[in-house]
């Protein structure tokens, strides 16, 4: 098949005076995009990249691929996620991942967390601030995390992240008002290991976005493939006060301390398995994703599902997703070209050897 490679790379970002350093810290690297070239490739098929911004929409008529393998993370918005799917979709042309409402949603961490809550899913209680003096919830207890609600990579995420009374909240409300300009999630930290779990394939379709509501009814997992999960090891950043900070994953990340398969009884990984599959139905993922958790540990290693990225970097070094695939035995063009595969059947193509 054609396949047009769709990514937005950290040199071709706008930039401007007064940027945050840390803006374009979720777009790609050259080296990630070279290799999922290389991989592509090594599945049989032709590859053309292309920038994911307005000029998509000439540049595929030109190009004419079979199908988009879309990676990209936009620029402006607060859906920016979904730009490249919602471009797509107007040009019916095929792609990979997930559609434009859950792209939407899960970029919006308190939406997503309001979907989760609905559901009955498990994830720390929270609330939303728009402005520094508004007064915390009654039942919110310290201590708490605070990050911004719609960005990736860990953005804002730092060892004050965690707050332990008042005027430490306020402090770090103002601080993040400051940078970020936009609503700041505010939730019941969880102390305990933090682990992720990768998943690719697709629901058995027809599927709806729900639970059965039946608690006895047997747990839909059917055409999911789970990785094995990946713990980590945040005791080796002494700096970083057991935070996965935005830190970790940019400048220490070739440094990255982790476990995969995690050390973790097999009852509690059908159980990470099992939300995992509950999220990625719940918020309407295809293909692909990774759902993070923490594990209470005043709460006998009761999991608590941190967020979804139905976008999940790929980079063969250091990426979770592919050290996880590393673990179950696969390639990173196993991974790469089954991401592909599954995206292609889905969509009633037929993919080349």
């Amino acid at each position: 098949m054609h396949v047009a490679l769709l990514a937005n790379l950290k040199k071709n970002a706008p930039t401007w005076e007064g940027i945050s350093p840390d803006r374009w810290d979720d777009l790609d690297s050259e080296e990630t995009i070279e290799s999922l070239t290389r991989a592509l490739e090594s599945g049989g098929h032709r590859v053309t990249f292309l920038e994911g911004d307005l000029s998509l929409a000439k540049t595929l008529a030109q190009v004419r691929p079979d199908i988009c393998f879309n990676i990209s993370e936009g620029h402006y918005g607060d859906s920016r996620e979904a730009h490249v799917p919602a471009i797509l979709e107007m040009l019916r042309v095929p792609y990979t991942g997930s559609a434009v409402l859950t792209l939407a949603l899960s970029l919006d961490k308190p939406m997503t967390k309001r979907v989760l809550t609905y559901h009955g899913l498990p994830t720390p209680a929270f609330q939303v601030f728009e402005r520094v003096p508004e007064p915390l919830d009654a039942d919110m207890k310290f201590p708490l995390f605070v990050k911004p609600s719609r960005e990736g990579t860990g953005m804002g995420v730092t060892p004050e992240s965690i707050v332990r009374n008042e005027e430490q909240l306020r402090n770090q409300l103002r601080s993040q008002f400051e940078r970020y300009d936009q609503p700041l999630l505010v939730e019941e930290y969880i102390e305990g290991r933090e682990i992720t779990v990768g998943v690719v394939g697709n629901l058995t379709s027809p599927v709806a976005w729900r639970l059965p509501e039946n608690e006895e009814a047997p747990r839909i997992q059917r055409g999911l493939t789970f990785l094995p999960p990946l713990e980590i090891d945040l005791h080796r950043y002494e700096t970083e006060a057991g935070v996965y900070t935005s830190r970790i994953k940019t400048e220490l990340v070739h440094d990255f301390y982790w476990t995969c398969p995690a050390e973790l009884e097999e009852e509690l990984v059908e159980e990470l398995n099992w939300l995992t599959a509950a999220t990625y139905r719940v918020t309407g993922c295809r293909d692909v994703a990774r759902v993070d958790f923490r594990l209470n540990k005043h709460e006998d290693n009761k999991p608590y599902i941190l967020e979804i990225n139905p976008l999940p970097g790929l980079n063969p070094e250091y990426s979770d997703l592919c050290i996880e695939a590393r673990a179950a035995g696969w390639t990173y063009e196993q991974l790469v070209n089954r991401i592909l595969d599954e995206a292609a059947e889905r969509e009633g193509l037929l993919a080349e050897a």
